[in-house]
């Protein structure tokens, strides 16, 4: 099948893994990247101008650009559309005259209070999709009122190749070795040092990784746990692996019921201690494949029963790695329903 993909490959990971799937599925690719693209006009304050407009500036340029980088002979399949924050109804018109199917896949919350301004581009090319993927039950609905065609929920995904733990079963080095880790950036507003503080200040050595916590007004209590910054790759699995416990922390303002997180850490063979959720109740079973709390004190009391108990930690970190795949959140497998999917 000849597909067009649309999306970063090179700013973000989780659009570059779900690019790489579909070449592993045997998939002809086409990819163009808008993001890379408008580099120079995305940078600086001119780039958060467009960032927080919704791309509204850009989007005669974006569909000009399309229609350029296609040429006239240009036919494909399918167009996979992977975030689409600049691309406008214009542009997805364009898109629609050369592919069979234009499908979007957003994993954000395009519809939410927090981003409302970012996506207003996305949202106005709502209408012209065949086929819109979201991942929150509630943008269902929302996506309809915009006028899409079909939207489809579904979960977020871990990638069959970039997360995989190694075959060979090396150890994990020592500096990716730790209690419980969470791996991820700390967000204003979000509670995520305040809560990781509350776990240090009671006697539980955290290993952090991720961007921003020299931030915190709570820097002081988590800079000796701050391990460096964003992981990516082996280094990535290698800290997923190498906790007795990986926090999953959700983004409340996003309306997160479940993360990519959700899905990464027990297909890389961590074990997956996360927010108690409808969703992630619903993907794993409680004390079976995974550990969930409610909040900083039972997380606190469920991590300290579970370091006190190396056996059962080992029986739920096995058991998520077996859900999470027997759930089939892998990119292939989305790619695969959505391309399946009857779009009329």
């Amino acid at each position: 099948m000849r597909v067009l993909f649309l999306g970063s490959e090179e700013s973000s990971s989780t659009s570059r893994h779900r690019a790489e799937a579909f070449r592993r599925l045997g998939h002809q690719v086409h990819h163009l990247d808008p993001l890379q693209a408008f580099a120079p006009r995305l940078a600086g304050n001119l780039g958060r101008l467009h960032y927080h407009t919704g791309y509204r500036l850009l989007r005669a340029a974006t569909a000009a650009w399309l229609a350029a980088a296609l040429g006239r002979e240009s036919i494909f399949d399918v167009c996979w559309v992977d975030g689409g924050e600049m691309i406008g109804a214009e542009a997805a018109r364009t898109l629609k005259g050369r592919c069979g199917r234009v499908i979007l896949f957003n994993h954000d919350d395009p519809t939410g209070p927090r981003d409302w301004g970012r996506f207003a581009t996305l949202r106005s090319a709502v209408p012209e999709y065949d086929l819109c993927a979201v991942v929150r039950p509630i943008n269902v609905a929302e996506f309809q009122a915009l006028g899409a065609k079909k939207v489809l929920h579904v979960f977020r995904t871990y990638d069959e190749v970039a997360h995989a733990p190694p075959i060979d079963g090396r150890p994990v080095p020592a500096a990716f070795q730790s209690d419980i880790c969470f791996i991820g950036a700390n967000y204003k507003g979000e509670g995520r040092d305040e809560f990781l503080a509350g776990l240090i200040s009671r006697g539980l050595d955290v290993a952090i990784w991720g961007d921003h916590w020299e931030r915190s007004r709570h820097w002081k209590r988590l800079e000796r746990h701050r391990r460096g910054g964003n992981l990516s790759g082996k280094d990535y699995v290698d800290a997923i692996r190498g906790a007795k416990l990986c926090i999953g922390f959700l983004s409340k303002k996003n309306r997160d019921e479940h993360t990519t997180r959700s899905m990464e850490i027990p297909f890389a063979g961590g074990l997956l201690f996360a927010e108690r959720t409808v969703e992630h109740k619903a993907l794993y079973n409680e004390g079976i494949d995974a550990a969930f709390w409610s909040d900083g004190n039972e997380c606190y009391e469920v991590a300290t029963a579970l370091f006190a108990d190396g056996n059962l930690r080992e029986s739920l970190r096995r058991s998520g790695t077996r859900r999470v795949k027997e759930n089939q959140c892998g990119n292939e497998n989305l790619i695969c329903r959505l391309l399946n999917e009857k779009c009329r």
